[in-house]
């Protein structure tokens, strides 16, 4: 909120932002980019506490971190070519969308205990309020809505 006394503008110190903040990060798909993804998502995250004042504890900062890892893991094994990283985020949610050129959209397999690999999207289904997959002009779209507040 800001108030006016004879003409001037005086910060309350009430201030908030009012788009959401968003970033995002090209990545080549060369070793390492996985780790570097989750720097850019923490980075993310340290600045949406700062400039949102997002109350993120320690558990909802590690399910994001994850859901992040997953789904760039998944463009990175999936695609042929190169992927971005897109985050959006307010103090209550914080949406994580990963573009890569692969047209082919994710499976989601069935729960079962006895597999071993491909629950990436299980995880991230588990995690995010919502989730969609859409084809984009030159691949595919991956969307989870992650919510803050627990």
């Amino acid at each position: 909120m800001t108030e006016h006394l004879d003409g001037a503008v005086i910060p309350t110190g009430f201030d908030v932002p009012v788009e959401p903040l968003r970033r995002a990060a090209h990545y080549t798909g060369e070793q390492g980019c996985i780790a570097a993804a989750r720097t850019f998502a923490a980075l993310f995250l340290d600045q949406l506490r700062t400039e949102w004042c997002a109350g993120i504890d320690d558990r909802t900062d590690g399910e994001l971190l994850l859901v992040v890892s997953e789904l760039v893991t998944n463009a990175d094994r999936h695609s042929n070519g190169p992927y971005i990283l897109e985050l959006e985020g307010t103090d209550n949610a914080v949406t994580v969308c990963v573009y890569d050129s692969s047209a082919a959209l994710p499976r989601r397999f069935p729960r079962d205990p006895e597999r071993v690999g491909r629950h990436g999207l299980e995880i991230v289904h588990a995690l995010a309020t919502e989730v969609t997959a859409e084809r984009v002009p030159v691949g595919k779209r991956v969307r989870a809505l992650v919510n803050l507040a627990h």
